[in-house]
C-alpha cells in the first residue's frame, strides 16, 4: 500500500471514529438533562438548547463542549473551532458544518 493510500485509509478511519457513538461512560451529560452520544446529538442539542444552557457549558471559565469533542470524540479541529464560538447559534453552525464536511 502506498503512502497516499495509507493516508486515505487513516482519514476514513478518523471520520468514522468522529461520527460514531461514544461508549456509555463517555456520554455528555448536558445541564438541561440531555445525554449526548455523538456529534449529531451535539448538533441537535446546540440547535435547540437555551442560551443559558449553552452559557453554563461554554464560558470564560470552561469549554465543556470543546473539551468533550477533543477528549472523547477526538476531533481536534472541531474542538478548536467550538472553543472559539461566542454563541450557541455559532456553535451549532460550526458543528453542523463539520458534520457536512466529514460526510463528504
Amino acid at each position: 500500500m502506498s503512502k497516499k493510500q495509507k493516508k486515505v485509509v487513516n482519514l476514513k478511519q478518523d471520520v468514522q471514529n468522529y461520527m460514531s457513538r461514544v461508549s456509555e461512560e463517555h456520554v455528555f451529560w448536558c445541564h438541561d438533562g440531555r445525554i449526548l452520544k455523538d456529534m449529531k446529538d451535539l448538533a441537535e442539542a446546540l440547535a435547540t438548547m437555551s442560551d443559558e444552557t449553552f452559557a453554563y457549558h461554554s464560558n470564560t471559565e470552561k469549554k465543556d463542549f470543546s473539551n468533550w469533542v477533543r477528549d472523547v470524540i477526538g476531533d481536534v479541529k472541531l474542538a478548536d473551532d467550538l472553543g472559539s464560538a461566542l454563541s450557541r447559534t455559532q456553535a451549532a453552525t460550526i458543528v453542523a458544518s463539520r458534520i457536512t464536511t466529514l460526510a463528504k
